[in-house]
């Protein structure tokens, strides 16, 4: 069983320069069809400073974390039993190419289900841009597949 302890545990915060190469690319792979998320011009005449980013975005730059894998290793998990259960995302303001966003990142809340044969881990990420305002909250939860249940 994951020790419950580390629930309301922090790792330690990050921050990630949003650069438009990226977001452009992004945007074409997930099928943007919107030229706000790949033309600069379309986005300005639009009314954003620059281009916007796209939706679900901010999931990918968990990755630029120092060590993608903190949490995992924190809590001592197998990623072979490891399955993506829900991902969440609430937006407070629209973040732009060139801005710089601040993740924060802590262990929201463990649980288990069928006498812990499935555990669960919600993990809480904060994101602000460079003046501190608030952008948005990811909300991830990971299932752990267990051999069998306690």
């Amino acid at each position: 069983m994951i020790d419950k302890s580390f629930i309301g545990h922090s790792l330690a915060p990050y921050s990630v320069l949003l650069e438009a190469g990226r977001l452009r690319f992004f945007a074409k792979a997930t099928g943007q069809a919107d030229p706000i998320y790949t033309d600069e011009a379309a986005a300005r005449a639009a009314g954003h400073p620059g281009l916007p980013v796209p939706p679900t975005f901010l999931f990918c730059l968990e990755m630029d974390a120092p060590n993608p894998a903190a949490m995992r290793d924190l809590l001592g998990l197998d990623y072979r039993s490891l399955l993506h259960g829900e991902q969440r995302f609430t937006y407070h303001a629209m973040a732009y190419a060139g801005d710089t966003l601040t993740f924060r990142q802590r262990i929201e809340d463990i649980y288990d289900k069928k006498n812990g044969a499935l555990e669960f881990v919600t993990r809480l990420t904060e994101v602000s841009n460079q003046r501190g305002e608030p952008v948005a909250e990811l909300r991830c939860v990971t299932v752990i597949r267990n051999a069998k249940g306690n």
